[in-house]
C-alpha cells in the first residue's frame, strides 16, 4: 500500500478517534444537553484556542465536547469564579495543550502509520480500515496513559511545593522563591550558520543539560524559550546550586555556547505555572548584564547565602538597567576547597 494511501487512511480514522465521535451538535444543543448557556460555552471554547463558528446552528460539537462542558460545570470553584478568571484558567489550559499537540502530531501519525504498515505487510488481506482503527486506538491509549502519568506526577510535585504557601492572591499565590535564567551567549549569530538538524541538536542538548542540573538540585523548570531556560527553587541555596551546576554542566558538555546566568530571591506571584514580579525582572536583568560563563545574583539572594561556606560572593558596582536605576549584583562562585 502506497505511503500516500496510508496517510489518507490514517487521517480518516484519527480525527473521529480523537474527538470521540462525529461532529453532530450545534452550540444551542450543547447548551441544552449540558445546562451551560451558549454564551458561556462559546467564551470557553474560544479561550481554549478554537475558532467559534458565528452560526450557532452549525454542527461543530461532539459528545466529548458536551462532556467537557459538564465537567467544567462540576468543578464548583471554577464554575463559581468570575468570567475573567474562568477565561484565564481555560486559556492557560488551552495554550499548554496546544503546544503539546503541535509537537506530538508527527509522532502520533508516524507511529500509527508504522503499525498499520506492519499489520498490512504481515496480512495483505486484512481489513484496512479496521487495522487503521486498531492501530489508532492502541497508540492514542498508550500516549494518553503516559500523559496522565506525567501530569499526576507533576501535580504531586507542584502540590508539595505549594503546600507551605501562606499568602493567597486573587490572581495566584505569592511566595518567596529563588528565580533564575540561563541564556546562551551568541545564539542569534550562531543560528544563522546552523541547518535545522544542527539547531535541533543544539536546543535538545541545552534543554537536557539545563533540566538535569535544575531537577538534580531540587528546582523545577518554569519554561524554555529558545536560547533561554527559566527555573525556580524553594531556597536561595538551592537556586545558587542550580545556577552553578548549569554553568559547570555546560562547560563539561562542551557542545553548547557559554551561558549567562542570573538569579534573584524574593517574593513572586505564581500564576498558572509562570512567575511574575520584581524578583523575576531582576533575575532577567542580571542575566542580561552577566559576563559569559558567570553567575550574577541580587542582594536578596546574597543575603540568604551569607555564611554559607560552599559559596563565594564578590559584590560588583551598581548598574543601570531597564526598570532599575541602581541594580546591585554579586558574582557567585563555588568556595575554594
Amino acid at each position: 500500500m502506497a505511503s500516500a494511501e496510508l496517510s489518507k487512511l490514517v487521517q480518516s480514522v484519527v480525527e473521529p478517534a480523537l474527538l470521540n465521535g462525529p461532529r453532530r451538535y450545534s452550540r444551542a444543543e450543547v447548551a441544552q444537553r449540558s445546562g451551560v448557556p451558549s454564551e458561556v460555552s462559546r467564551r470557553l471554547w474560544v479561550s481554549l484556542g478554537f475558532a467559534a463558528d458565528p452560526d450557532d446552528s452549525a454542527h461543530e460539537y461532539t459528545e466529548a465536547d458536551i462532556a467537557a462542558v459538564r465537567n467544567f460545570r462540576s468543578l464548583d470553584t471554577l464554575a463559581a469564579a468570575d468570567p475573567r478568571q474562568q477565561q484565564a484558567v481555560v486559556r492557560s489550559l488551552g495554550q499548554s495543550m496546544a503546544r503539546l499537540a503541535e509537537w506530538q502530531v508527527d509522532l502520533v501519525v508516524a507511529e500509527i502509520t508504522t503499525r498499520l504498515a506492519d499489520t498490512l505487510a504481515a496480512d495483505p488481506g486484512a481489513d484496512r480500515e479496521a487495522a487503521a482503527q486498531a492501530a489508532t486506538d492502541e497508540v492514542l491509549s498508550r500516549l494518553q496513559a503516559l500523559q496522565a502519568y506525567a501530569w499526576r506526577r507533576h501535580l504531586a510535585a507542584a502540590l508539595a511545593r505549594s503546600i507551605d504557601s501562606d499568602s493567597d492572591h486573587p490572581g495566584g499565590i505569592v511566595r518567596d522563591l529563588a528565580v533564575g535564567f540561563a541564556d546562551m551567549v551568541g545564539y542569534t549569530r550562531l543560528t544563522r550558520h546552523l541547518d535545522p538538524e544542527e539547531l535541533t541538536e543544539l536546543l535538545e542538548t541545552f534543554e537536557t543539560v539545563g533540566t538535569e542540573a535544575i531537577t538534580a538540585h531540587g528546582g523545577w523548570v518554569i519554561k524554555n524559550v529558545g536560547d533561554e531556560v527559566m527555573f525556580a527553587a524553594e531556597t536561595a541555596v538551592a537556586g545558587a546550586d542550580i545556577a552553578l551546576a548549569i554553568q559547570e554542566a555546560t562547560r563539561r558538555d562542551g557542545t553548547t555556547p557559554e551561558l549567562r546566568v542570573g538569579l534573584a530571591y524574593g517574593d513572586v506571584l505564581q500564576r498558572f505555572g509562570d512567575l511574575y514580579g520584581s524578583t523575576v525582572n531582576i533575575a532577567a536583568r542580571l542575566t542580561g548584564v552577566a559576563r559569559p560563563g558567570t553567575v550574577l545574583i541580587d542582594d536578596g539572594a546574597a543575603a540568604r547565602l551569607a555564611g554559607e561556606q560552599m559559596f563565594a560572593l564578590r559584590q560588583l558596582r551598581s548598574v543601570r538597567v531597564r526598570g532599575f536605576s541602581r541594580l546591585r549584583s554579586h558574582v557567585l562562585r563555588r568556595a575554594a576547597r
